[in-house]
């Protein structure tokens, strides 16, 4: 290889990739909506597998860890661009009210991971009747 291919192949990844890629992990892109009784969150997770996902409740805050690994090309390749991340991210969300863990539901299709966090009863605001 000759040194302009080479100065070549090591300069192009980097003129296409975003600079903050270069030197942190992408921020989970999330959604959270709100309904009377629950905490509805949506995270991107797009080229992660179902296995390499793992989601923490402790009170109120939800943590989400993901690995995305490169897939290994047959045959010998040579990297011409590669703005992709891979490595271990994750993002914590901290709601307003506790969640009750043992009804929290999780799903996982097309690349979005889909929670429904319950409130917990005894941290939901209470209405007193005035009589």
């Amino acid at each position: 290889m000759d040194p302009f291919e080479s100065m070549v192949r090591d300069f192009m990844p980097t003129l296409f990739r975003p600079m903050s890629r270069a030197t942190e992990e992408p921020a989970i892109a999330i959604e959270v909506q709100e309904t009377d009784n629950a905490y509805l969150v949506t995270a991107e997770l797009p080229g992660v597998k179902k296995e390499h996902i793992d989601i923490g409740i402790t009170g109120n805050q939800v943590t989400i860890n993901a690995e995305t690994q490169q897939e290994k090309m047959a045959g010998e390749t040579r990297e011409w661009c590669n703005e992709r991340y891979y490595g271990k991210f994750s993002r914590t969300i901290q709601l307003p009210l506790e969640i009750e863990e043992q009804n929290a539901d999780a799903t996982y299709a097309d690349g979005l991971l889909h929670l429904t966090l319950p409130k917990k009863a005894s941290s939901m605001a209470k209405k007193l009747e005035i009589h």
